[in-house]
């Protein structure tokens, strides 16, 4: 198991990516801390997880939260003495043209997806500085390289994930801490079930490999980030979007 023993922080893991990561990491050994604003969704995901015979636990978390975020840290560190792999996977919509976006549209995705990624990433890492060692792993898009229609507040935070990710691995990487991201492209998860048929389909036919990906093969990618295997990739920012951007 890949990641035997490694304490395993998942944000947004009350479904889809999160929940799916959150169950792979189980898997491949980790002791698994599932973070996400759901709390029926957390015990069904720490559930999940204890089935596979790992040790999980969860906790009710607004990343956007910075006291939230705190206190989760706390709690894990009294727990377990360490942490070893962050994974910053939460993250909302609340897409609109520039003309017709909201500042409180624009705000809430911006809290959530790229201050929630500060939060949480400086809430660990003196605990990973004074272990000498650490993975953490955000969640970017490829929407935060490309750009997209309706999304200037989704882009301009997955922009700045990869901004921190770059910034985060030059500073960490000497004290043994590494800082990768992970580009999804479209993924079938929860996030989609109000787009049409006919826009999925067409969502489909950009991509050559003419399917939507899995939430699992995006947790595949963490998984591999997270464990020893990767232990020479720190500052990257994996596409994963089954080919759509070629």
């Amino acid at each position: 198991m890949r990641l035997n023993g490694k304490v395993s922080i998942v944000t947004g893991a009350g479904q889809g990516i999160g929940a799916a990561t959150a169950l792979k990491f189980a898997r491949e050994g980790a002791i698994v801390v599932v973070g996400d604003l759901n709390q029926a969704a957390v015990s069904g995901v720490v559930s999940a997880c204890r089935d596979t015979g790992a040790e999980a636990f969860g906790i009710t978390l607004d990343v956007a939260n910075r006291e939230a975020v705190d206190r989760m840290v706390e709690t894990v560190l009294e727990r377990y003495g360490k942490i070893d792999v962050l994974v910053n996977n939460a993250g909302i919509t609340r897409d609109a043209r520039l003309q017709k976006m909201t500042p409180k549209q624009f705000d809430d995705v911006i809290d959530v997806n790229l201050r929630g990624v500060f939060h949480a990433s400086q809430a660990v890492v003196d605990a990973m500085i004074e272990r000498g060692t650490g993975v953490i792993l955000n969640a970017s898009s490829v929407v935060g390289i490309y750009g997209n229609y309706g999304q200037t507040n989704y882009a301009a935070a997955k922009f700045g994930v990869i901004g921190f990710t770059k910034t985060w691995s030059r500073e960490l990487g000497p004290k043994g801490i590494r800082v990768n991201a992970v580009a999804p492209g479209f993924i079938d998860t929860p996030i989609l079930s109000t787009v049409p048929d006919d826009v999925l389909a067409k969502m489909r036919e950009q991509v050559p490999l003419r399917r939507l990906g899995k939430a699992e093969e995006i947790a595949n990618v963490y998984a591999f980030l997270a464990s020893d295997e990767a232990s020479y990739i720190n500052g990257a920012v994996i596409e994963v979007s089954g080919g759509m951007t070629l």
